[in-house]
């Protein structure tokens, strides 16, 4: 894998056509984790996995939107996929922040149809299995630790499988890419459970629950009880045993990265599983997952994707983030031997002789030069991905 830092895209914006134009544009406003690293695509696989977030946004916001009656929604995402090849087809009834993608249907079935059909026979075949996975968990509780793999596969393992099968569609990846849905299927699910760890307190608010029952029962009796102060050691203990299932995607994540060859799609797959692994050491044993927002902070975020543009440096950050939660495992963990064994398996398996990589000794001026780098290239990238005059900047990422 090569090691350049290829990241600003080289989308032509006066090419596009009105409607492809609308759809970056959604794809701006929808998207706060992937906008930038589509945008920076090559070829024509950028315009089909714009199509291919923005379908999948649009399935993911009726599975959302708990003002839709069970009746209407369990439907709706079982034959979503159809929906792809009715150009008329629009819903607004939708009372999500992102409904536009559904309001403005027709514009992104439009462009789904101007796709190669090699492009649109995965979209079309995810969306399906993606809308009767949802539609099953519309009205079932997340209750076994296979449940919790399952739903996630629905989710997330699903939409790694469709990218890796594009991806091979393009010919940009080997066709291998496409072909192994188990490392296909880690590397959603990692970010997926990785989400669901992180926003415990935002989906309690909102009423929903995604913490497997097989896990949490053991500690209480109800998973909101975790947001009790009288609960909190408790609260840390399933925590981190849940951390500790999500870390035996690691190795997988690692072969799946270990095969890219395009530098654009390494930077596409490569910075989120950072991202998502910085997210897990800052969660680990952490109080704070229970009490309020936890977030990476910006200057992390921006180093830790201008880092990750090679195989050796991805390498380099997971065993970093993996040392960071081995050396603040407690002893009185329940969980403290499992996730012990698990990070020695992805030293011994996956990182063999990886030299961490330790930034403590970068001097200011080199930190100053690469904020000040990243800074430009947030505006720079901004400038040339704008495609419409309200378009969203991207700098907050």
């Amino acid at each position: 894998m090569g090691g350049q830092r290829k990241f600003i895209p080289k989308m032509d914006q006066y090419s596009l056509s009105s409607s492809l134009k609308t759809c970056y544009k959604y794809l701006n406003q929808t998207s706060r984790s992937f906008a930038v690293v589509i945008q920076a695509l090559d070829g024509e696989m950028r315009h089909a996995v714009c199509v291919f977030y923005l379908v999948l946004r649009a399935l993911d916001t009726v599975e959302d939107d708990m003002t839709i009656s069970v009746e209407k929604k369990i439907p709706m995402l079982r034959n979503f996929h159809t929906f792809l090849y009715e150009p008329e087809w629009r819903f607004m009834e939708s009372k999500e922040k992102h409904r536009q993608v559904l309001e403005d249907f027709p514009t992104i079935s439009l462009e789904f149809r101007n796709l190669a059909e090699k492009y649109q026979t995965v979209i079309a075949d995810i969306c399906q299995k993606m809308g009767c996975g949802m539609a099953e968990f519309v009205d079932k509780h997340v209750t076994s630790k296979q449940d919790w793999d399952k739903y996630c596969y629905y989710v997330a393992g699903l939409v790694g499988i469709g990218l890796s099968c594009l991806f091979s569609a393009s010919e940009f990846e080997d066709p291998l890419v496409g072909e192994d849905t188990e490392c296909a299927n880690s590397m959603g699910l990692f970010l997926q459970k990785t989400n669901i760890i992180h926003d415990y307190l935002e989906d309690q608010q909102e009423g929903r629950e995604f913490w497997p029952r097989e896990v949490w029962g053991r500690y209480v009796k109800k998973l909101e009880d975790f947001a009790k102060p009288e609960n909190i050691d408790v609260a840390v203990q399933c925590l981190n045993e849940l951390i500790t299932n999500t870390l035996h995607h690691i190795p997988e994540v690692i072969t799946y990265l270990s095969r890219l060859r395009n530098q654009s799609v390494f930077n596409f797959c490569a910075i989120p599983q950072v991202m998502a692994i910085a997210t897990l050491a800052a969660c680990y044993n952490n109080q704070q997952v229970f009490k309020g927002v936890m977030k990476i902070r910006k200057g992390q975020a921006v180093t830790l994707m201008m880092d990750a543009t090679n195989m050796p440096a991805v390498k380099a950050i997971i065993q970093q983030y993996i040392e960071e939660i081995y050396h603040r495992i407690p002893n009185s963990d329940p969980s403290s031997s499992k996730t012990k064994q698990v990070i020695s398996t992805i030293r011994t398996q996956s990182l063999p002789n990886c030299q961490l990589i330790s930034r403590s000794h970068y001097s200011p001026i080199y930190l100053s030069f690469v904020m000040l780098l990243a800074a430009l290239s947030w505006q720079y990238l901004s400038t040339l991905s704008q495609v419409t005059e309200d378009y969203m900047q991207t700098g907050e990422h």
